[in-house]
């Protein structure tokens, strides 16, 4: 009998240990599955209907848009050359480079099975490859960031690509709240202001619907290129002496700043009339930091405003 009862209550352990075993199994995959983040739906800057959940293998081709994802908590798996240029940002040592900002290798993005690729919507080759990567059944996110408006929409979608929210918060909220204090300097003064970009073919005048255009505005600037055509379509010297803007801003483009000086030299600043005005003058022609003013700046946005604001009202 004593026997008996050991073989029972062995089998009765092994039923426990095998339902046991079955409970384990069949509550695995839910708990899987309850961590995996939800696919987001949402409008890029080019209108196009984009659904994306949980990408492993991100393409970024570009710079400040790769430093605006990291700061959103996504991971860069590849990106283009420019990207290693920018000094905040951090990639790791096997990041792929996809080559060149304006003509980034499709081939590349293909091979190593890219499942989520986000690009510029101002640079025409990125636009032609949207065709090309739908082919390769890659999804892929355009965007246009010229303001901190513009900055913070993208984040939002990337934070909520990521599941960071609070990193939403944290570079953008909070930003947001030092740039609106960056614009309350702002002494009613409205002084008059000319933004130039530098290229090495030639100098344009930009309006306040350019990215230092609309940070001047937020400061209570007038912008004379807002009024006038005569700067954006022919930009001369003489029209610069006739409008004489209080201060004078200028960003070089382009990947050398040599060449886009060379080309302001050529253009404006070897003319002697050019000393005459006054925002030459009184100090107030300034050629603006890359980094700032060239780059989206994004989590740099109130410095951004912030060096501005000390040039236009006095430093804090």
């Amino acid at each position: 009998m004593t026997k008996l009862k050991r073989q029972l209550c062995f089998l009765f352990f092994c039923c426990i240990f095998l339902s046991g075993c079955s409970r384990a199994t069949t509550q695995e995959p839910e708990t899987s599955a309850s961590q995996m983040p939800e696919a987001v739906s949402f409008s890029d800057d080019l209108d196009n209907n984009v659904t994306i959940a949980n990408p492993q293998k991100t393409a970024v081709l570009s710079g400040s848009l790769a430093d605006a994802w990291l700061l959103a908590g996504g991971s860069v798996y590849a990106t283009t050359e420019d990207t290693w240029s920018i000094s905040n940002i951090s990639l790791d040592p096997d990041t792929i480079s996809l080559g060149s900002l304006s003509s980034p290798n499709l081939e590349a993005m293909i091979s190593n099975d890219i499942d989520f690729v986000i690009l510029s919507a101002n640079i025409p080759y990125h636009i032609k490859l949207k065709e090309q990567l739908k082919a390769a059944d890659i999804p892929t996110a355009y965007f246009d960031v010229e303001t901190f408006d513009d900055y913070a929409r993208m984040m939002k979608i990337f934070t909520d690509i990521t599941g960071r929210s609070d990193l939403y918060d944290e570079n953008v909220l909070t930003l947001r709240t030092a740039i609106e204090e960056q614009i309350s300097r702002s002494d009613g003064s409205h002084p008059s202001v000319l933004f130039l970009r530098a290229y090495s073919k030639g100098v344009k005048a930009k309006d306040s619907s350019s990215m230092t255009g609309t940070m001047l505005h937020d400061l209570g600037c007038i912008n004379i290129a807002d009024s006038d055509s005569v700067f954006s379509e022919n930009l001369s010297l003489e029209a610069i002496i006739a409008a004489s803007p209080d201060y004078i801003f200028v960003t070089t483009m382009g990947n050398s700043e040599a060449a886009a000086q060379k080309s302001l030299d050529k253009l404006l600043i070897s003319n002697p009339a050019w000393s005459s005005l006054d925002a030459v003058q009184q100090g107030n022609y300034y050629v603006l930091p890359k980094e700032l003013f060239q780059n989206k700046p994004n989590k740099r946005w109130p410095e951004s405003y912030r060096f501005l604001a000390d040039i236009l009202y006095g430093g804090e």
